[in-house]
């Protein structure tokens, strides 16, 4: 995820989360040799072109699933066009991408996850809540369903479920059962039309303390609409497969439902599977990752000052053990 400022030029005005942090974790597996690094999330290129600045004979391949993403970072990154590979792909899809270039396995991978700011900040994309635009909300717009069609389509049902399982919402129920009255009137279009639903169901006295009423249902229906939580859960597994020997991953998350379904992914790779009877590891049955971090990082209060969409970040980082027979649960040093 990017920071935004618009007194900058387009490709110059993303700064990427946690930059030196996520540099510091993935150098070692990076530094000085034919390397190839995976931006599972490339969106403007800002992590990508630092780490190409840093390591000359890195290889990038990097994906996402925006096509104007794609373009704007291959801009942004032209001066290393010889080591770029960019692929219009899902994260989910990593194992087919170092096929589709040939240049697997990975020695680095980062997940940058949530909206990016180029999505959020193009009003025609309808991410946010403050501004009004035709409710979509997808990260690919050439596929897939609206946020428009969730919420003229769905029933009551699934829509509490997705605003209490993707938005936390307290209130998902009410805002479920309006959304479907409102629709019989008129179908939703626009995002105002949402925002003016959401402040006459949502109780007063939770917006002074919850923050804007909109916030959690327009992060619902983000989720929904992109198969986010679907695709993190397919991507996970796939990406720790696909690295070396060696090789780093590091998972920025900005809400607790990726942070924890990070964790859970990398803690069950970090557990030896010997039977806890059994007085030696047995080949083959040791932890395969060890963690980086103690817990999830966080963005210092300066960094979160300079860049507010830091804020919610939290950070996790494991390595793949050379040997899985030995080797000891924990937190590498």
């Amino acid at each position: 995820m990017d920071v935004d400022n618009d007194e900058q030029a387009p490709d110059q005005r993303h700064t990427p989360v946690l930059l030196d942090r996520v540099a510091e974790l993935l150098a070692p597996a990076l530094h000085d040799r034919p390397a190839v690094y995976v931006d599972a999330t490339l969106g403007m290129g800002g992590h990508a072109a630092a780490l190409l600045a840093a390591h000359p004979r890195l290889t990038v391949v990097g994906l996402d699933r925006d096509p104007q993403a794609l373009e704007l970072a291959g801009d942004r990154l032209s001066a290393h066009s010889d080591r770029l590979h960019r692929v219009h792909a899902r994260y989910d899809r990593i194992d087919e991408a170092l096929e589709q270039t040939g240049v697997g396995p990975a020695d680095g991978i980062l997940f940058d996850l949530g909206v990016s700011s180029l999505q959020l900040d193009e009003t025609a994309r309808g991410f946010s809540y403050s501004r009004d635009a035709d409710l979509d909300m997808r990260m690919d717009p050439t596929t897939g369903p609206t946020a428009a069609d969730v919420l003229n389509s769905y029933s009551a049902t699934e829509l509490r479920r997705i605003l209490r399982e993707y938005g936390e919402e307290r209130f998902a129920g009410p805002i479920a059962k309006a959304i479907v009255r409102n629709r019989e009137k008129k179908p939703f279009v626009r995002s105002a039309e949402l925002v003016e639903m959401l402040y006459g169901v949502v109780p007063a006295a939770s917006r002074r303390t919850g923050g804007h009423p909109a916030k959690r249902t327009f992060q619902a229906l983000r989720i929904e609409v992109n198969g986010e939580l679907d695709s993190l859960r397919d991507a996970l597994p796939a990406a720790l497969d696909a690295l070396a020997p060696g090789g780093r991953i590091v998972v920025l998350s900005y809400h607790s439902l990726e942070d924890r379904m990070t964790k859970r992914a990398l803690t069950e790779r970090t557990r030896s599977r010997t039977p806890v009877d059994l007085p030696v590891e047995l080949p083959g049955h040791g932890p395969e990752f060890r963690l980086l971090t103690r817990g999830s990082e966080t963005a210092s209060d300066e960094e979160t000052a300079a860049n507010p969409r830091a804020a919610p970040v939290r950070l996790r980082a494991a390595e793949r053990i050379a040997d899985t027979s030995t080797g000891t649960d924990g937190v590498a040093p």
